[in-house]
C-alpha cells in the first residue's frame, strides 16, 4: 500500500500545533532546509523596519545561458543546437562548443533561458543559467 499525497494532507490536518511544530522540526532537521517564511512576508505593515522599507528586492528579469560542459560523443549534435540558437555559422558555433564553458546567449526572459537549457541538455549539454 503507498502512501499518497491526499493522505499525508489529512494526516497533517489531524495534528495538534505542537505535534506539526514537532514534524516540521524534525523535516527540517532530516532534509537541512528552513520552512521559515521571510521576515518581510511575516511582518506586517506596523511591524516593517525602516531597513526592509528600503531594500525592496528586485526580481532578475535577464539571463545569461551559459554551456559548460557536454560528452564528447555528442558534440556534433551541441554544435547542431548551439547553432539553431544563436544563428552562428558552422566554425563559430565549433569554436563556442569547444572554448567551454561559454556563454551562448546573454540577456534573455527566465522562459527563453530555461528552453534553450532544455535544449542543450537533450544532446547532452550542461548548462548553468545566470
Amino acid at each position: 500500500m503507498s502512501v499518497t499525497k491526499e493522505d499525508v494532507i489529512k494526516f497533517i490536518e489531524n495534528m495538534t500545533v505542537l505535534e506539526l511544530s514537532e514534524f516540521i522540526k524534525t523535516l527540517e532537521d532530516r532534509f537541512g532546509v528552513q520552512a521559515a517564511m521571510p521576515v518581510m512576508a511575516a511582518a506586517g505593515p506596523a511591524q516593517q523596519t525602516p531597513t526592509q522599507e528600503a531594500a525592496p528586492q528586485e526580481e532578475k528579469t535577464e539571463f545569461n545561458v551559459i554551456l559548460t560542459g557536454y560528452e564528447a560523443d555528442k558534440k556534433i549534435q551541441v554544435i547542431k543546437v548551439v547553432r539553431a540558437i544563436t544563428n552562428l555559422g558552422l566554425k563559430e558555433a565549433k569554436d563556442l562548443v569547444e572554448g567551454v564553458p561559454k556563454t551562448v546567449k546573454e540577456g534573455v526572459s527566465k522562459e527563453e533561458a530555461a528552453n534553450i537549457k532544455k535544449q542543450l541538455e537533450e544532446v547532452s549539454g550542461k548548462v548553468k543559467i545566470e
